[in-house]
């Protein structure tokens, strides 16, 4: 239900945030704002109607339909309800619009802050071909590929015979794993590229592409970044190399892969590259890491908050999405590179409303019962509680369930323990799935690769 109106303020600070996305994330934001003494306007679908998020806000409105392209894709309406609602500022979460140059550009043309980076920025480097050239341009490596983006199959066929097989299809403008394909040989080049380009186009409205060497074996490293324009830091790094059709199931900080030296040279490369563009906000430099070679190659850009975000905050104590804020609203950071500490160890597991046993497929669905695991180094974020009805129109993720300890054996430790503490009734979820996972001789190693996951599915299914 939507909340009574209160006072407007001045707009000379940043009082109330409008918080444009929905499920953990939202929740997420809110949190933050409450303790930054800030209040909330919520936006929500029709399908959203009764979630946590418009239940936890100040102010409430709902934006249009399920379909978020009827509501949470609308730019023009989200921003109309902040000025409705006379908030000072727009967080747009991750996924949506948080990384919409357009959508960046009319907030600050309409006067309301966006708690992200300045939208031409967003344009820069959330064009993986520009966002490349920037990276080569700051001395930063890439994967050996293409020069620029390539405008048919004949022109990637060309390349990809240079490069050698496999080789990896992208769009410029792709994401979650959309816009993807790897290509092991000649005579799939072309289908692969078609459907990759309508997907992209289906997706984020753009089918240009590009073409890179496809590296086997490899881990996939992201860098946090936090920048006020002037101080930029970077908060080590997160390896995300467990995932399944590109999509991350298992993150974790610090990487079991990396040396001292190249986490080091990791972390100056991505400073450099956000130097240079002028970045300012959260971000993320997402890295390809061969731990055989201990070297590392430049992969994209994330332009906003990430969904693994807890594990760096666990590891360093730094709220990320209040330090997004506290930017946007022109505050210095008051930290500096050298005070930035990593402690202990922190994994995180991404819950899904998916059924490992039907090949993941998503299963929505009312949670009769939702009970959430506690005690030492345990964290939770979800946006779900007993009888929530999980909506089939969105992404299936649920809960986020994070566990730090002193070193990697303990925060494994808690993780084995908290997923057997987890319970949720009326769904199939993929917690048992992680929880095999997570104990399987490889992951206990820390010898996985972006592959390995898939291999594990085949071996344990077999």
């Amino acid at each position: 239900m939507t909340k009574a109106m209160a006072p407007s303020n001045d707009g000379q600070v940043i009082r109330r945030v409008l918080v444009a996305n929905r499920g953990e994330i939202a929740v997420r934001v809110q949190r933050a704002c409450r303790e930054l003494g800030l209040e909330v306007v919520q936006v929500y679908s029709e399908a959203d109607r009764d979630s946590l998020a418009v239940q936890m806000a100040d102010y409430a409105v709902c934006i249009g339909p399920a379909r978020a392209s009827k509501s949470y894709l609308l730019g023009e309406r989200v921003v109309e309800a902040a000025k409705a609602l006379r908030a000072d500022a727009i967080h747009p979460g991750y996924g949506f619009l948080s990384e919409n140059a357009a959508f960046a550009r009319l907030c600050e043309s309409e006067g309301v802050r966006f708690i992200g980076p300045p939208g031409d920025v967003i344009a820069l480097m959330g064009d993986k071909a520009s966002a490349r050239a920037m990276a080569v341009a700051a001395g930063v490596p890439v994967t050996p590929g293409s020069s620029g983006t390539v405008s048919s199959p004949a022109e990637a066929k060309a390349i990809a015979a240079d490069l050698g097989y496999p080789v990896i299809l992208k769009a410029v403008a792709g994401g979650g794993g959309r816009g993807m394909r790897v290509v092991e040989r000649e005579a799939d080049l072309a289908a692969s590229f078609e459907s990759a380009s309508r997907e992209a186009t289906a997706a984020f409205g753009d089918g240009t592409m590009y073409v890179e060497k496809y590296l086997v074996n490899i881990r996939h490293v992201e860098i946090q970044i936090l920048s006020d324009g002037d101080n930029v830091l970077h908060l080590g790094e997160r390896d995300c190399s467990s995932q399944r059709r590109n999509q991350k199931l298992v993150e974790e900080s610090p990487s079991p892969a990396l040396s001292t030296a190249l986490r080091d040279a990791m972390g100056e490369a991505a400073v450099r590259l956000c130097r240079h563009v002028g970045y300012r906000s959260a971000g993320t430099i997402e890295c390809i890491v061969d731990p055989a070679a201990q070297r590392f190659y430049f992969m994209e850009m994330n332009t906003r908050v990430q969904v693994e975000h807890p594990v760096t905050e666990c590891v360093t104590g730094i709220d990320v999405v209040k330090e997004q804020i506290r930017i946007a609203q022109g505050e210095p950071l008051v930290i500096r590179q050298s005070q930035v500490q990593l402690s202990g160890h922190a994994i995180e597991c991404r819950i899904n409303a998916e059924d490992p046993a039907r090949n993941f497929m998503p299963s929505p669905g009312r949670v009769d019962a939702f009970r959430v695991p506690g005690g030492p180094g345990v964290r939770v974020d979800s946006h779900v509680f007993s009888g929530y009805v999980i909506p089939p129109d969105y992404d299936s993720l649920i809960a986020k369930l994070i566990c730090w300890g002193r070193d990697r054996e303990e925060a494994l430790a808690r993780m084995r323990r908290a997923l057997t503490e987890l319970r949720v009734d009326g769904v199939h979820t993929t917690a048992p799935f992680l929880l095999r996972l997570i104990d399987s001789a490889a992951f206990r190693q820390g010898a996985v690769h972006t592959r390995f996951v898939e291999s594990f599915i085949q071996e344990t299914s077999s």
